[in-house]
C-alpha cells in the first residue's frame, strides 16, 4: 500500500517562514529608497521630515543625467534587438540538432551567465583596447549582448520545450519553408516566451555596470555607470530618485511579462 505523499501545510511552515525572511530581506531596501528619494533635504534621510519631488525634477532638468539616461535606453534596446534574434536562432537550432555538441554548445553560450561579470568585464576591456571599442556605442552593445543572450537562450529554450514541434512539421509538408514554418506556426506559440526573452535583454543591459565601468566614461557614460561615481563623490538624493524609477520600470516590464503570458495561456 502507497503511502499518502501529500505534504501538509504546517509541516510545510518552516520552508514559508524561510521564503517570508528572505522576501524582507530583498524587500527592505527598495521599502527605505523610495521614501528616501521624496525628501526636499540636501542629504539622505529615513524617514523624510516631508514629501517632495525636488530630486525628481532635478533628475530632468539636468542635461548630464538626461544624456546618461537615453544613452542607456539606447544601448538596451539595440541590444535587445540583437541579443533577442541571436538566442532565438540559437536556441532553435539546438533544441532542432541531432549534434552531439549541442550540448556542449548551449554550455558554452550559457558561460557568461555563471562567470563573474568583473572578469569579463577585464576581458572585454583589453580587447576592446586593441581594436578601438573603448567608450563607443557599439563596444556596450556588443558587450551587453554577450551577457544577455543566456538569458533569451534559456527563456527561449523553455517555450520550445513545451511547443509541439509537430506542427510545425505539418506547416512545412504542405509548401512552408522552415523559416516560413517558424514565423507563421512556431513563434505564435511562444510569443509569450520571446516577450519575455526580450525584456530580459531590455533590463540586464539597462541595469549592467561593472561593464560599463571598464569600457564608457565622459559623455558615453550610461546611467547606472553615472549613478555609481556619483555615489563616490556625493550621495545625493537624486540617486535615490533614479533607484526609485529603475525599480518602476522593472517592476512594470515585470507585470506587463505576466500579463502577456496569462493572455497567452488564455487563448491556448
Amino acid at each position: 500500500m502507497m503511502e499518502d505523499a501529500t505534504v501538509s501545510h504546517r509541516s510545510r511552515l518552516w520552508l514559508y517562514g524561510y521564503c517570508l525572511v528572505l522576501a524582507i530581506f530583498l524587500l527592505v531596501p527598495v521599502f527605505i529608497i523610495v521614501p528616501m528619494s521624496f525628501s526636499p533635504g540636501e542629504f539622505l534621510e529615513f524617514p523624510p521630515r516631508s514629501l517632495s519631488l525636488r530630486w525628481y525634477e532635478s533628475f530632468f532638468a539636468s542635461a548630464e543625467w538626461m544624456d546618461s539616461a537615453m544613452l542607456s535606453l539606447k544601448v538596451a534596446v539595440l541590444t535587445m534587438l540583437i541579443a533577442t534574434p541571436l538566442g532565438v536562432a540559437a536556441s532553435y537550432g539546438l533544441h532542432q540538432s541531432t549534434n552531439p555538441f549541442a550540448g556542449f554548445i548551449r554550455s558554452v553560450l550559457i558561460v557568461p551567465l555563471v562567470i563573474p561579470v568583473i572578469i569579463i568585464a577585464i576581458g572585454v576591456f583589453y580587447l576592446y583596447a586593441r581594436i578601438g571599442l573603448i567608450n563607443t556605442i557599439a563596444g556596450l552593445v556588443l558587450a551587453h549582448t554577450v551577457l544577455a543572450l543566456p538569458f533569451v537562450l534559456i527563456i527561449t529554450s523553455a517555450g520550445l520545450q513545451q511547443f509541439d514541434m509537430n506542427q510545425e512539421r505539418v506547416a512545412m509538408s504542405l509548401g512552408a519553408t522552415r523559416l516560413g514554418a517558424f514565423f507563421s506556426v512556431t513563434a505564435p506559440q511562444i510569443k509569450a516566451s520571446l516577450t519575455s526573452a526580450a525584456f530580459f535583454a531590455f533590463i540586464t543591459s539597462f541595469d549592467e555596470v561593472v561593464i560599463a565601468l571598464f569600457i564608457s566614461r565622459g559623455a558615453s557614460s550610461t546611467l547606472t555607470r553615472k549613478m555609481f561615481t556619483s555615489l563616490r563623490d556625493q550621495v545625493s538624493p537624486t540617486i535615490a530618485a533614479i533607484s526609485t524609477m529603475l525599480i518602476l520600470l522593472t517592476v512594470v516590464l515585470a507585470a506587463l511579462t505576466l500579463w502577456i503570458s496569462s493572455r497567452h495561456r488564455a487563448t491556448t
